[in-house]
């Protein structure tokens, strides 16, 4: 093939023709998907998320079906200072646009403050060591109850006027007294000093 018949088929009105129609099918196709999955996902149509923080959780409810969306609880907390069974926190929050049908995740208010086990301290630590790791798991404690024993070493939990045990659950809102050596000994455990060597 001589090099004029070779150039010469780029310039066929028919390979031109092909081309530019493989082109505007590309471009219709994609123009095609995006209005397709625009019409599909109802994209730019959205409902407004109400603010719930505070609300009673089945008004919530009743708010959000209203307004086509769904609630879910993911989490609960304790806060004394919010009604029992009220929405704490909310996502997405306030003012986002959602999907109708979309789910809206709540945290609430649990009714009664949480229980939390008694650590391995008694007869197991020095005083800071318990106060550190008992006020780290929310325990208010109140002065500390003096016992004899060595000074400075837990011998002991009391919480309104009972004593508690390792392991014990008790609510975090229940303030605590530790037991603590004075650095004095029982007079009657007197010891022994013998110079006798067993055989």
């Amino acid at each position: 093939m001589k090099s004029k018949e070779f150039f010469g088929k780029f310039l066929s009105k028919y390979l031109w023709g092909n081309l530019l129609a493989m082109l505007l099918t590309v471009i219709l196709l994609c123009v095609g998907v995006k209005f397709g999955l625009d019409i599909y996902t109802h994209h730019g149509e959205g409902v407004p998320v109400p603010n719930l923080t505070g609300m009673d959780f089945n008004r919530a409810a009743d708010l959000l079906e209203r307004n086509g969306l769904g609630i879910m609880v993911s989490d609960s907390g304790y806060n004394k200072r919010m009604p029992a069974e009220c929405v704490r926190a909310q996502s997405p929050g306030e003012g986002t646009n959602v999907k109708k049908g979309h789910t809206i995740y709540v945290t609430v208010n649990s009714p009664s403050s949480p229980t939390v086990a008694i650590p391995d301290i008694i007869d197991n630590s020095s005083v800071r060591e318990a106060t550190a790791k008992l006020t780290a798991l929310g325990f208010k404690l109140l002065e500390p109850q003096v016992v004899i024993g060595e000074k400075d070493w837990v011998y002991g939990i009391v919480s309104r006027g009972r004593r508690l045990n390792v392991g014990d659950r008790i609510s975090i809102e229940l303030p605590l007294t530790l037991l603590i050596g004075s650095g004095e000994y029982d007079g009657s455990a007197d010891i022994h000093i013998t110079d006798e060597v067993e055989d």
